[in-house]
């Protein structure tokens, strides 16, 4: 039989918007923000590893990464982030949401840090050192990814809940944008400090020995904003939810949401053992109950979000080989290192000013209004008609005089992920499984997310690859026409799937999850 829903839970459900949700938008938001600045930033100096690395002078042009390399140096911190999404999603249910909250972001600070401290005399030791600390990197981001979406759910109240968790993952659109920002900075202050002429020009010179700086100081930027919130990260008491139906502790979650809630709220732990019905606890993960209650949604949360990183990271981690190809930037022997980082670094702001950022936040203010299904496959289906738009002219945009055309395109793909699936397949697993689950279906859901980002990173780096004039190193692929055909066909396959997933507008979590009802009533 149904049980009564707990005062706390209750009183969570029903609170106005005020102060706390803000203050665990910001806490929870700056881990993103640094999630982001840390998975994207490498795109931004990729090519100025090359460079520096790799460059043989007696060449016409300047160094590239090897493609074993390039795909090490993009894609380690996704295999991390994947491990890490299992690992602490998991745990986050075993142990609680914030006992190890705080872990995961000390984990993220110090490996930032230590990756633009890369040490090594030859190009193998310190790219081999650069991609031991990434992977660690994106362990500790992936454990972000589960931990910050269960937190702001269960800290939420049902009206707005949609909108808080979005706006915890908005802050990825800064995080982006803020490394763009940091490497125009950074660049821009060497370049003028210390010049230098185009490769073309003069092959040594062109490479300063100070550009070695240069990447180091981007990587290593982004740990500024997260590590100044972990003395508040450590201060926000564990969920309610948490406490009361996992830890069996309805007192201790009503004392702790009194103080944040500055309002008195009574609870009796008999209350608890009988509001959330004995059976909701006896079956686990790997269990026929969780089969019939909850197995479709995990299918759909899973398939969703691995067809849309496909497509999501392969734009972002390459829009600068995207960049080079249509002409937006010019070709790299008519610049020198540093000026190269300048250009990517300008076009990547762009892109995050005008297509990733307004997505985010369009997210943020219309998912409690129309709803997360229908975000989601609007945003998929509109990925699917831009990319064509991309793909089926693509000629036409690699002309003179097309470019600007082809980049407003190209943004407005970006918009529609994150107005749209990159935001409700975060949003949606934090609200439809039982909380002693959730975070570690979220986890499960997200990793498959990583392994699409994965496939798009790796895969991407090798399809898009001319089958006539490939870059030194790499095989013949497929160009960029076709891979842009092949990730309309993942967002088309995304818009299919979506059909699975259900809507969790304006419920409770528990209300949801169906978590105080038995068997037959859930199945009714």
């Amino acid at each position: 039989m149904a049980g009564k829903q707990l005062n706390v839970l209750t009183t969570l459900d029903q609170a106005k918007t005020q102060w706390y949700h803000f203050m665990a938008i910001v806490i929870a938001g700056m881990g993103f923000f640094t999630d982001a600045y840390d998975l994207f930033c490498i795109s931004l100096v990729s090519k100025l590893l090359g460079r520096i690395y790799y460059t043989d002078t007696s060449s016409p042009n300047p160094g590239t990464l090897p493609p074993n390399v390039s795909a090490a140096v993009n894609g380690v911190a996704l295999c991390g982030t994947l491990a890490g999404q299992l690992f602490f999603g998991w745990l986050g249910d075993k142990l609680g949401r914030k006992s190890v909250y705080g872990f995961t972001l000390i984990l993220m600070v110090l490996c930032s840090v230590a990756s633009g401290l890369s040490f090594g005399h030859t190009p193998k030791g310190v790219i081999s050192t650069l991609c031991f600390f990434r992977f660690w990197l994106g362990f500790g981001i992936g454990g972000d990814y589960p931990l910050s979406a269960t937190i702001m759910s269960e800290y939420a109240n049902k009206r707005t809940r949609g909108a808080f968790i979005a706006a915890v993952f908005a802050m990825q659109g800064f995080g982006i944008l803020f490394g763009a920002i940091v490497a125009l900075v950074v660049s821009a202050a060497f370049r003028n400090s210390f010049p230098a002429p185009a490769y073309e020009a003069n092959p040594a010179a062109s490479l300063v020995p100070e550009a070695d700086y240069v990447w180091r100081i981007i990587l290593m930027f982004g740990t500024i904003p997260a590590a100044l919130t972990y003395y508040w990260r450590m201060k926000m008491p564990e969920t309610a939810r948490y406490t009361a139906l996992i830890a069996k502790n309805a007192k201790q979650a009503a004392a702790d949401m009194s103080k944040v809630l500055n309002s008195e709220i009574t609870e009796d732990n008999a209350e608890c053992e009988a509001g959330v019905g004995p059976s909701s606890n006896e079956w686990g993960l790997f269990s026929a109950q969780f089969v019939r209650r909850h197995g479709l949604h995990l299918v759909a949360t899973t398939t969703t979000w691995f067809l849309l990183d496909i497509a999501f990271y392969s734009q972002n981690l390459f829009q600068k080989d995207i960049f080079s190809k249509v002409g937006w930037i010019p070709p790299a022997k008519t610049m020198n290192a540093v000026e190269e980082v300048f250009r990517i670094a300008r076009a990547q702001a762009l892109i995050a000013l005008c297509g990733t950022i307004p997505g985010y936040w369009f997210t943020v203010a219309f998912i409690d209004v129309i709803g997360r299904f229908a975000i989601q496959i609007m945003g998929f289906f509109m990925m699917t008609v831009f990319m064509l738009g991309l793909a089926v002219p693509y000629h036409h945009w690699t002309t003179a005089g097309h470019h600007t055309g082809f980049v407003v395109m190209y943004g407005f793909t970006f918009f529609f992920a994150n107005f749209g699936p990159n935001s409700t397949t975060f949003i949606v697993p934090a609200e439809i499984f039982p909380a002693r689950l959730r975070s570690t279906c979220h986890g499960i859901s997200a990793a498959a997310g990583k392994a699409g980002a994965i496939i798009g990173a790796f895969g991407f780096l090798y399809a898009a690859q001319d089958p006539h004039k490939p870059e030194a190193g790499y095989s013949p692929g497929i160009g960029i026409r076709n891979a842009l055909f092949v990730l309309a066909g993942t967002n088309f396959l995304g818009t299919v799937m979506t059909l699975l997933v259900p809507e969790s507008k304006g419920m409770s979590l528990e209300e949801i999850s169906k978590e105080a009802v038995d068997d037959e009533e859930a199945a009714a």
